[in-house]
């Protein structure tokens, strides 16, 4: 069996099945270059890693597309379908003439003819152009008309299947009420510091998979927090199960029934990441994990102004804070 046969898949409501585990590729939040991040992606697909997450303001697209392109001239993959990609609609193209556009795109610059899964990277819209985005920056989105051009882009064929990244359930509930094509994925931050129960109960019952980002908290990028690398209870799980507390905070996702992107340029924690498949947590194990306090990590203040369209992580995160 190949490495990347170990990786359960699950199927999307768009009948296409997604890798349960996946890499993320943002790099620009630490000091990488473009060779390392790309030597990084073909070491993950020799691992057998097959779902890579990215977007235009991660900057990885292309060194995704370089490394497919590599991947299959060398025999390690056989065909572009081996490999699901990610990528997202960013604030600065969610208005609804420019989505269609954004992910050409975003093609153009990955050399590919299609991306599996295209997500609104977060509910909320920028003027076209700001960059960096200042508070002044922000503007509501229009997610019916946003999403409208979501369905247009999977029925061009630019994406097998569509999503949303950090709706709440009730923007989600709106959403579902108007979508021709209802979401398949919403990419979350979740992990056993923030276990997101609520979300995941009613993604669960709409047929939506949730993908858990920042698994592991995002240790020592200047957007996560070491809450969960650092937590007592999940150390005390991994030193008596001898796993590490990545491996137990990855294994845990996986039994709540998401999927994951986890990110880590370096190859044996990349090979200690997929080997979480043969072994389960204990009732024991879930004691501990449930006594944890609850503490979301990143709650993107930067995206709260008093003039924008969320004056408060209230009114962003509908409460779920």
């Amino acid at each position: 069996m190949s490495p990347a046969e170990n990786i359960p898949n699950v199927i999307l409501r768009s009948g296409n099945r997604i890798p349960i585990i996946g890499m993320g590729t943002a790099y620009q939040v630490v000091d990488y270059d473009q060779v390392y991040v790309k030597q990084a992606i073909l070491e993950a697909i020799e691992q057998g890693y097959r779902h890579f997450d990215t977007s235009p303001n991660y900057m990885s697209e292309s060194l995704i597309g370089e490394a497919i392109a590599e991947s299959l001239s060398r025999g390690v993959i056989h065909s572009r379908h081996e490999i699901f990609v990610t990528s997202k609609l960013w604030l600065t193209d969610a208005h609804s003439d420019l989505v269609v556009p954004a992910l050409r795109t975003s093609l153009r610059n990955s050399q590919l003819d299609y991306v599996d899964l295209y997500l609104i990277h977060w509910p909320i819209s920028a003027k076209p152009g700001s960059h960096p985005i200042k508070p002044e920056d922000l503007l509501p989105m229009d997610i019916e008309s946003v999403w409208r051009a979501m369905e247009d882009c999977q029925r061009l064929g630019l994406t097998k299947s569509i999503g949303v990244s950090n709706f709440t359930c009730k923007k989600l509930k709106y959403l579902l009420t108007f979508a021709r094509i209802p979401p398949c994925v919403n990419q979350v931050e979740m992990n056993p510091v923030w276990q997101q129960k609520q979300l995941r109960e009613f993604c669960s019952s709409n047929g939506i998979i949730v993908i858990a980002y920042a698994p592991l908290g995002a240790k020592g990028a200047h957007w996560g927090t070491n809450q969960v690398m650092d937590c007592k209870l999940l150390n005390e799980i991994a030193l008596t199960r001898g796993k590490t507390v990545a491996q137990v905070c990855l294994r845990w996702v996986y039994e709540q029934g998401a999927g994951m992107v986890v990110k880590s340029f370096n190859k044996q924690r990349m090979k200690e990441n997929l080997s979480i498949f043969d072994w389960e947590l204990s009732d024991e194990d879930y004691l501990k994990i449930n006594k944890i306090q609850q503490q979301r990590g990143m709650p993107k203040s930067r995206f709260v102004s008093e003039n924008g369209p969320y004056k408060s992580l209230e009114e962003l995160w509908d409460g779920e804070i």
